[in-house]
């Protein structure tokens, strides 16, 4: 069989929040991780320099999906975060993004650990645009891990 004959599509994916359940989303965006270095020069050395690792630093999650109209346990979590001052504790989920193949069985994913949201946003209003209204929602976590669960 070839193994490219049926390579995973960008636009088949699912999005699973702890203790909230499946959301559907028209966008996800933010799953990249980047390693941070130090920059050495050693005297005498004018050869080159020593890049040294630091630390992995993880870019937010931006989710975006249609304006919803009506409260649900995912706007309630965004709402406690944004509407209490900072009173009551923020709420760390897990979110996980899933990779669906042509099959609709799980080839590859992501999990955003201890995730919880830092911006909410609705698109400009436009009198002149024609379309659905999107709301985005972003997030900072503290840890990304992939993994593949279907092998080529």
């Amino acid at each position: 069989m070839d193994r490219d004959a049926h390579l995973p599509v960008a636009f088949y994916f699912e999005v699973t929040i702890s203790g909230i359940g499946t959301i559907p989303f028209k966008e996800v965006t933010g799953l990249n991780s980047e390693m941070e270095v130090e920059t050495i020069i050693q005297g005498g050395d004018n050869l080159g320099e020593y890049k040294l690792p630091k630390r992995i630093k993880n870019s937010n999650l931006v989710m975006k999906r249609a304006l919803i109209l009506y409260d649900s346990s995912f706007i309630a979590w965004i709402k406690n975060t944004f509407h209490t001052n900072l009173s009551e504790p923020i709420v760390p989920k897990d979110i996980g993004i899933t990779l669906l193949g042509h099959d609709k069985i799980p080839v590859y994913g992501w999990i955003c650990q201890r995730a919880y949201p830092v911006k909410w946003e609705v698109e400009s209003l436009d009198s002149e645009k024609n379309s659905i209204l999107i709301d985005s929602v972003e997030f900072a976590y503290y840890n990304l891990t992939r993994y593949n669960l279907k092998t080529f």
